[in-house]
């Protein structure tokens, strides 16, 4: 009897489990960041580093912390900026729950500035990540991003400039097994930024905008505050 009353509450409780565990896809997100770039002197090697914490609501439901340097290198004569770098995700669970999950990553990335006309500021970012994700199997991943900023009040990102940030990554998974009887589809995600930044210095930039996350699973509205500085 006290085994058919618990199977009883357990299907009763069912649906409030389900909707507490499962991600509101109407609920703004948050992320907060900071990118630095550093170029050495007389050299063509530098570092650069990425620092986010992301939260699935405003500040307290953790989506991911993430810890992101590289080394680049920039050879002579091109415009074009090699990384190679690591990271450090620490990613949390939607909803109540506290439990988290750890990723170490090694990335390469190739990054290369583009001009259209005058104000048509175009960067294109390729990334090939390797993921070693806490209970899964070793994991690739490949990433294309298309950024543009658009000077609004001056001819380039100088100081007092006025700008319209946008960009769209797209992620391919190298691999569909992810473990033992769990696989993913080769298009892990797809986001869209939209953004409005202002460029206190040369080499200093804020950035105000919303993006929008699209997986297998679900889609969602993140709102990004960002700084930018070139030291």
């Amino acid at each position: 009897m006290k085994k058919i009353l618990c199977l009883i509450l357990i299907v009763i409780n069912l649906p409030y489990i389900k909707a507490q565990n499962q991600i509101e896809e109407d609920q703004l997100g948050t992320w907060y960041m900071l990118f630095l770039n550093k170029s050495f002197e007389n050299s063509q090697f530098g570092i650069q580093g990425d620092y986010q914490f992301r939260f699935w609501n405003g500040v307290n439901d953790l989506e991911q912390t993430l810890l992101r340097t590289g080394i680049t290198y920039q050879p002579k004569n091109a415009k074009i900026l090699f990384t190679l770098g690591y990271a450090h995700i620490t990613s949390g669970s939607y909803g109540e729950s506290r439990a988290t999950s750890i990723e170490n990553r090694i990335y390469q990335e190739a990054l290369f500035p583009q001009t259209i006309g005058r104000r048509f500021l175009l960067t294109h970012r390729f990334r090939s990540e390797q993921r070693w994700v806490e209970d899964q199997s070793f994991r690739t991943r490949y990433r294309y991003n298309l950024f543009l900023n658009v000077p609004l009040n001056k001819p380039g990102l100088i100081a007092n400039t006025l700008y319209l940030a946008l960009y769209n990554e797209i992620f391919i998974n190298g691999e569909k097994l992810v473990s033992e009887g769990q696989t993913v589809e080769f298009f892990d995600r797809n986001r869209t930024y939209v953004g409005l930044g202002y460029a206190l210095k040369s080499n200093l930039r804020f950035q105000l905008g919303g993006m929008r996350q699209t997986t297998d699973n679900w889609a969602k509205n993140q709102g990004q505050i960002s700084l930018h500085y070139n030291f």
